[in-house]
């Protein structure tokens, strides 16, 4: 069992370790190396330009000491302005490739992650919650983001400006460098002390950040039912607790950078004297001029602001690679297996010993055998747990069983690429024009097939007399469709899809008695010729199916046509004289 699990309760998704997490970031580079090498010299060649600035203000010291001429001063002064005008230009330049090549690395990286994540099986993120999917889409990859954009192209400055600048000292004299490399060992030991303790810390933090947002979903999310139940306090209490264990995090997030802040001044001013009191004792014995003890401070001085940087910068470095780590995690979960597009299936389902459990030890469903012959549909009926929607979840391949074997034509679940479609009561209008939603299902699909499509499920109408026709924008901050019409939307791109195998999950629920008739009428003709499971919400639907299959605690306790069930005196004819009555009891006065 992970530490994820211990602390969330939740099998959370996957966080790839810091060897393939290198692997995959070289893996997206690879294809953009002439814009990754371009953005390299660049920045090689704008820190090189700029290093000249030191000596030439030693070359002035120098030049006031042994008394010269103002017009002496005139080429070292020159040299000064044109190093400053080429070093802006060419850092520019590199600091823009290096920003191109990390927005383009990100957005790949964000296209393989959404890719991804829409494939990964359904139950897989069921055991790690919305909240664990939710924080990597927002917190990590908005921190991934803001690395490239600041973080990168900065730790790129330093780390050339940190080499070629130790690189100057030496050439100065050898001794320089040496007294400059006294703070290395404090800044290295402030680097490890800083990552030993900021990778575990961050880890944690988002994970807490994770089980937070879950717990905000579930409370808010399910509100009404927690208020029905006068759950409130337990509920505020839960939310309290995740809040508390992420803030708490956070803040010795903030203790370690403060203290990894102070040790960095311990080395900066002892390098600083170091190079200080060579400089002088140098000078003093003739080795070196001033103005080259000069240049040497004012090149140890300038590691300040590159070393301090690239140091510092190691907190968003952290706690970005935490986030990349947790986005590649679910980049290379398996995704659902598709059928090849040459694999002929029949339309036939069956389900052979199958049982299901959501939690070990509490089966849902028990050991159940159903053969759906082609083109016949076949309704499902119980009372509310008896398993109908896991049986449903099961068929459409949502879910793998978790015994026995559930096949279409011969193939498993997660094979059955478009041979089966599922549409349940949950009906999600996409935001854009209404010919784009219809043709997530169909992407060639022509207005007159959108049209014909409509018409079947008798949508025609209220679509044509939208504002702006069948173009008109629906979904969020569009036209707003009520429950019934979005349904039709989904028989309608059932209908442009056109799977052989279908499964309804209560699809006509959301309609009111009014438009009852008119949704159960359009779902009749989605089915037109196709194999069909579907879950009853109205007994009517049972009664209009080729075979009834009544379920009870999880068990096929009945199986038939309507009539034969009827005469069989069982539960099935139980509920549907129960159904019946409702129907006919005329309204309270």
């Amino acid at each position: 069992m992970t530490e994820e699990t211990v602390t969330t309760g939740r099998e959370l998704l996957p966080t790839a370790t810091p060897a393939r997490t290198r692997r995959a970031v070289r893996e997206l580079v690879r294809p953009h190396r002439t814009l990754a090498v371009c953005a390299f010299g660049l920045m090689v060649v704008a820190t090189s330009v700029g290093l000249l600035t030191q000596p030439l203000l030693g070359r002035i010291v120098d030049l006031v000491t042994e008394h010269r001429s103002p017009d002496a001063l005139t080429a070292p002064v020159v040299a000064l302005a044109v190093v400053a005008v080429v070093q802006g230009v060419t850092t520019a330049l590199g600091m823009s490739l290096v920003s191109r090549l990390g927005e383009t690395v990100l957005a790949r990286l964000r296209e393989l992650f959404v890719e991804r994540a829409l494939l990964l099986p359904l139950d897989r993120l069921e055991k790690a919650g919305s909240g664990d999917l939710n924080s990597r889409v927002t917190r990590d990859v908005s921190r991934v983001a803001d690395a490239v954009r600041t973080a990168l192209p900065e730790l790129a400055r330093s780390a050339l400006a940190i080499v070629l600048t130790l690189g100057a000292l030496a050439l100065l004299d050898w001794r320089f460098l040496l007294a400059a490399l006294i703070a290395v060992p404090v800044q290295a030991h402030t680097a490890r002390w800083y990552v030993r303790n900021a990778v575990p810390i961050y880890a944690k933090e988002r994970i807490a950040t994770g089980a937070q947002q879950q717990q905000l979903l579930d409370s808010i999310g399910g509100a009404t039912t927690v208020r029905a139940h006068r759950l409130e306090a337990a509920h505020t209490r839960q939310v309290t607790e995740r809040s508390r264990g992420a803030v708490e995090l956070t803040m010795r997030g903030v203790g370690l950078v403060l203290r990894f802040y102070s040790r960095l001044h311990i080395a900066e001013y002892a390098g600083l004297a170091a190079v200080l009191v060579t400089g002088f004792l140098m000078v003093r014995s003739g080795a070196a001029s001033l103005g080259t003890a000069t240049a040497a401070a004012l090149y140890f001085h300038s590691l300040f602001g590159p070393v301090n940087t690239a140091l510092v910068l190691l907190d968003d470095a952290q706690s970005a690679t935490a986030g990349l780590a947790r986005l590649i995690g679910v980049v290379d979960e398996p995704p659902a297996e598709e059928a090849a597009s040459g694999d002929a299936l029949s339309d036939e389902v069956t389900l052979a010993g199958v049982s299901h459990a959501y939690l070990p030890g509490r089966p849902v469903l028990h050991e159940v055998d159903l053969t759906v012959r082609p083109k016949e549909r076949v309704a499902l009926v119980g009372t509310s747990g008896a398993g109908k929607t896991t049986l449903a979840k099961l068929v459409a391949g949502l879910h793998r069983p978790t015994a026995g074997r559930v096949d279409v034509g011969g193939a498993e679940p997660d094979e059955y690429g478009r041979t089966v479609a599922l549409v349940t009561q949950e009906v999600h209008v996409f935001a854009g024009p209404l010919t784009d939603d219809l043709r997530l299902a169909r992407p060639d699909a022509t207005d007159g097939e959108l049209l014909e499509a409509l018409s079947a499920v008798g949508a025609l109408g209220w679509a044509e007399a939208l504002p702006d026709g069948i173009t008109t924008v629906v979904g969020d901050g569009g036209h707003q469709l009520t429950p019934d019409r979005a349904q039709q939307l989904a028989l309608a791109r059932l209908m442009l899809a056109d799977p052989p195998v279908v499964v309804l999950d209560e699809a006509t629920a959301e309609a009111g008695s009014s438009g009852a008739r008119q949704l159960e009428s359009a779902a009749e003709q989605a089915l037109k010729g196709r194999t069909a499971i579907v879950v009853a919400h109205r007994l009517s639907q049972a009664a209009s199916a080729d075979r009834v299959v009544v379920l009870r605690d999880g068990r096929v306790v009945e199986n038939g046509t309507h009539d034969e069930l009827l005469a069989a005196e069982g539960s099935y004819a139980a509920l549907w004289r129960a159904w019946s009555d409702q129907r006919t009891e005329p309204p309270a006065h």
